[in-house]
């Protein structure tokens, strides 16, 4: 009885925290106001489930019961508008079922909206919950409607949302020239430190867009966010953005870890229980790696031995041995540079299986895409040591750090 009352409690305790947020995002500020921002324009949403109040209601749902809203188009991005695309998977035009609306994919055919897609729409509003790094295609998603919005004439509305890294960390190079793609698609920094909001001024006051048309740009900022914030103290519910980012801790390790996924010769969790947390492989000593990878002492890091067998993807079926990643102090730890610290380490221990021997060619140019910059590789491949690339990595920071505090709402 006395475990089942501690449970209650503690049951109560998360149920009230949850009644009073401590942030509210866009979505709550903008129906606080009235939907001022909307009234009388014919309105298009760029959402996907993640685009939600504090009660979980959808925001596709809150326009379109609202008497002050005109409700007219959906636009799905990777996922779809209610995440029921796998990933990667080319979305297609339909109808929303529970509202009736129709529903243009900006994740198929096409990966901006049209002319045709816009010309009943005054005003295109986007509301989705990002993981703050540039690879994740949503932000690219935003740009490009950015782009034809300034184009077309039409306003651009974002409903802002919290960074789940916060809003003062920033990692890895500037997108060069030849590297711009769907996953960095704007010079920005790998990990980047902007709330979606704030992105949308940058990119577009910064003229990284492809028009020198002007936009009419409204952010609808939250209430009772600040830079310091890790998604956790925000009190706000996380729905998963995508299949493998099930939490807001899932975001942290993302950016640790994506990068050598890419290269497709050791498993980083995806495929088992830990996504994004492990680097493994059959051919590992997962307790030597660890013995190693602890003996550099990264800040705010830390390892530990791990053994299982994926359900899916990489390593499908087998035996494999390797490490979990901690972040023991998020501020200190250089997030980014973990998975180069891992693949020095395994070029050290397995020379035969070393990322530029064992990788898949073909994956080495997603690989760039995803760094930004081709020199990374060609650089890090020579001796598999984390020293030839940091100066690389770190040379945008300055530059950027002075850039986006301009946009800073928070």
């Amino acid at each position: 009885m006395k475990h089942i009352l501690t449970w209650l409690v503690l049951a109560a305790t998360i149920i009230t925290a949850n009644a009073h947020p401590k942030v509210k995002p866009g979505i709550e500020v903008l129906r606080e106001n009235n939907f001022e921002t909307l009234k009388g324009k014919r309105v298009g949403l760029i959402t996907n489930p993640t685009g939600v109040d504090n009660s979980l209601r959808s925001t596709i749902d809150i326009l379109h019961e609202s008497p002050e809203v005109n409700l007219v188009a959906l636009f799905a991005p990777e996922h779809g508008v209610r995440g029921d695309i796998p990933a990667g998977q080319k979305v297609t035009s339909t109808t929303d079922k529970a509202t009736g609306v129709k529903v243009y994919s900006l994740y198929g055919a096409t990966r901006k909206p049209t002319a045709e897609m816009l010309k009943d729409i005054d005003v295109l509003v986007y509301d989705i919950q990002d993981n703050g790094c540039r690879s994740y295609t949503f932000i690219s998603t935003m740009g490009l409607a950015m782009e034809q919005c300034a184009r077309l004439g039409k306003e651009f509305v974002v409903l802002d949302r919290p960074n789940p890294l916060g809003g003062r960390k920033t990692e890895g190079p500037v997108t060069e020239p030849d590297c711009i793609s769907f996953v960095s698609q704007y010079p920005i920094p790998y990990i980047y430190g902007l709330t979606p909001g704030e992105l949308a001024r940058l990119l577009y006051e910064e003229k990284m867009l492809s028009t020198d048309n002007p936009l009419k740009l409204t952010v609808i900022p939250m209430k009772g966010w600040n830079r310091d914030m890790r998604f956790s103290d925000t009190g706000l519910p996380w729905v998963l953005p995508s299949p493998h980012i099930p939490s807001p801790e899932t975001a942290v390790f993302y950016p640790a870890t994506g990068i050598a996924g890419e290269l497709d010769y050791l498993s980083i969790g995806v495929g088992y229980t830990m996504p994004f947390r492990t680097f493994a492989a059959t051919w590992i000593d997962g307790s030597k790696l660890a013995d190693n990878l602890n003996a550099l002492q990264l800040s705010g890091i830390a390892f530990r031995p791990i053994s299982y067998k994926p359900y899916y993807g990489f390593g499908k079926g087998l035996n494999l041995n390797g490490v979990e990643m901690y972040v023991t102090d998020f501020d200190k730890a250089e997030l980014t540079l973990v998975q180069f610290y891992v693949m020095q380490e395994l070029a050290r221990m397995y020379p035969a299986h070393k990322a530029a021997a064992g990788a898949d060619p073909k994956r080495f140019g997603m690989f760039d895409k995803v760094c930004g910059s081709k020199s990374v590789r060609r650089d890090f491949f020579k001796n598999h040591r984390v020293e030839d690339i940091e100066k690389l990595w770190h040379k945008d920071l300055p530059v950027f750090e002075k850039t986006k505090h301009k946009y800073h709402i928070y």
